[in-house]
């Protein structure tokens, strides 16, 4: 990348984004544009800024970072690197299923941190070695039935943002496709996460990609 790498930190602990916040800037290349302590003011701080990636703890007060995750995935062009202290699989896999690019420890050495950050900026994803091990066996052992086809109650509107979303596109892609409105696209996606059942756009998205019959 030529321009600097945009990144904004959001965790609920002050000595945690501010020590991240310094290994980041002694890379020329990365520049932090902000800090939140919560969920909820992170995905705000991504709208305002609209960052390359966003560092974001998973278990803060109120909003945590699993919601915050899917929000700034779905709603912008940033994408997520989760910096935590938990490494259980049932988190792992939600923060990923939530749109996350990346998932690091916060016992992770400021140099990997870096390096990790510029992975995610090219596009890659990254897992930390120590919880990488459970990710692939995940993986290997996945023996999840195939999703059931999309509920006859859609619309004909409401097929068209489900499939378009089984395409990875984010809200706003969807809007621009459409021809409508964000907030709409943002309405059709919560009433498509009603009808459906499902909690996560990546569960949406699997019935979108069984095809769709709207009435």
């Amino acid at each position: 990348m030529t321009d600097s790498i945009r990144v904004v930190i959001v965790d609920d602990h002050e000595a945690v984004r501010s020590g991240v916040a310094a290994i980041l800037r002694s890379d020329a290349a990365i520049e932090v544009v902000g800090e939140a302590e919560n969920g909820l003011d992170g995905v705000a701080l991504c709208l305002r800024e609209r960052p390359d990636i966003a560092l974001v703890d998973l278990r803060m007060p109120g909003t945590d970072g699993i919601w915050a995750t899917e929000r700034i995935t779905s709603e912008t062009g940033t994408r997520v690197l989760v910096l935590t202290t938990f490494d259980s699989d049932d988190l792992i896999a939600r923060a990923l299923a939530a749109g996350a690019r990346g998932y690091l420890l916060k016992t992770t050495r400021g140099p990997e941190l870096i390096q990790a950050v510029h992975h995610v900026a090219e596009d890659r994803h990254v897992i930390d070695p120590a919880v990488a091990g459970s990710v692939i066996a995940q993986l290997n052992d996945r023996s999840e039935p195939t999703a059931a086809a999309p509920p006859e109650t859609l619309t004909s509107r409401e097929s068209e943002v489900l499939a378009l979303l089984a395409e990875g596109m984010t809200n706003q892609q969807i809007a621009d496709r459409l021809g409508i409105g964000l907030t709409t696209v943002k309405t059709h996606v919560g009433v498509l996460y009603d009808k459906t059942g499902t909690t996560s756009r990546v569960q949406m998205g699997r019935l979108g990609g069984h095809g769709h019959g709207g009435r």
